[in-house]
């Protein structure tokens, strides 16, 4: 099959022939049928994060699966499905707390050895997705079923930035109607943050960067605000859209100065939410006094989704015009336009990009 690989940072991905095993027992081998381009693929592109190379990225995927383990019950031959960067046991106290975004199963995370092989070198499945490739194998809890005929496009996006976004918002920080609330980054993961306060019926979401076409696709999405921090100390500008700062501030980037930026915006009692990816080594300081005003910072990982039961929901929302993820495919590539694809990230062009593989 054809994937894209990274065979070192700061260098283009190529397009190699690669061997994938058939599924083992508990295992569905997925033909890729849409995989989005996210931002924390590029932050193994650019160095920021380590993995072992060769290694095949993409953890944002829908497609139809080809092939099921014996003992696979979930699925079978045809269906369409997402896929999880987070398969969970079901089994752990993580899992069993209602928890599997936080699945700590050992054997699960060492699944993904040895199914990719590429010039007789084994080659790192990222994610236990690896979706930059024609064909995706995975544990069976690493998919949910959907509609036949739900986008493939909208479906995969579904699987990290839209869940990511819109359930930091809704399950990790349960925002309740009526907040007054900002977003740092107007990415991928940032729109969805935007779209998520504005379905919890947020009052007021104050959008922050330094673009001002990332500004404007946050206006599209629900934004009531927006800041531009070149132009502006965004902190002090939101203070003043305000009068007191806000009660939820969401880091959407991976950056500690606007992680302690969302925690100053914060007013006392709120809640700074770090969202984005922070580099490996990276350490946040924030002041200890305040903490006497009860402000907060928690973390996120992947929206705190319980998979099989968000996902249904946000496609749910999408159906019914709440949810827009058809505005977020902003430009769509073919597989060997890889290197084009997060080009176009890096220069803020997009909200997200697609590749169509198997279409």
């Amino acid at each position: 099959m054809k994937a894209a690989i990274l065979h070192e940072a700061n260098a283009p991905l190529t397009i190699e022939e690669i061997d994938i095993i058939d599924p083992r027992p508990d295992e569905v081998l997925v033909r890729t049928s849409v995989s989005g381009v996210c931002h924390s693929d590029l932050h193994f592109v650019d160095g920021n994060w380590q993995i072992p190379m060769p290694v095949v990225l993409g953890h944002e995927a829908a497609g139809v699966v080809e092939k099921v383990g014996d003992d696979v019950s979930y699925v079978r031959e045809g269906d369409h499905v997402i896929m999880s960067f987070r398969p969970f046991c079901g089994a752990c106290t993580y899992c069993l707390s209602g928890r599997p975004n936080l699945c700590n199963d050992q054997h699960l995370a060492s699944l993904g050895a040895n199914r990719l092989t590429w010039d007789g070198k084994s080659v790192t499945q990222f994610a236990s997705v690896a979706s930059f490739s024609e064909y995706m194998l995975t544990a069976q809890s690493g998919v949910v079923k959907i509609p036949d005929d739900m986008p493939m496009a909208e479906a995969a996006l579904i699987g990290c930035g839209v869940m990511t976004g819109v359930g930091a918002a809704l399950y990790t920080a349960k925002v309740p109607g009526g907040a007054v609330t900002a977003v740092i980054g107007c990415g991928g993961v940032g729109l969805n943050v935007v779209q998520g306060l504005r379905i919890a019926g947020a009052s007021r979401i104050i959008a922050v960067d330094v673009l001002d076409n990332k500004l404007e696709m946050a206006k599209q999405f629900g934004a009531t605000d927006v800041v531009n921090a070149n132009e502006t100390d965004p902190v002090q500008a939101v203070k003043d859209l305000t009068g007191d700062g806000i009660e939820y501030a969401f880091e959407a980037i991976g950056n500690v100065n606007a992680a302690r930026q969302a925690f100053d915006m914060a007013q006392a009692g709120g809640t700074a939410v770090i969202v984005g990816m922070m580099p490996m080594g990276s350490e946040i300081s924030v002041p200890g006094p305040a903490f006497l005003q009860e402000k907060k910072m928690i973390g996120c990982m992947y929206g705190s989704t319980r998979f099989r039961e968000h996902m249904p929901k946000l496609m749910d929302l999408y159906r019914q015009g709440r949810l827009d993820l058809s505005g977020l495919v902003t430009r769509r590539y073919k597989l060997d336009e890889i290197n084009e694809a997060f080009t176009a990230m890096q220069n803020g062009e997009v909200a997200r990009s697609v590749l169509d593989i198997n279409v």
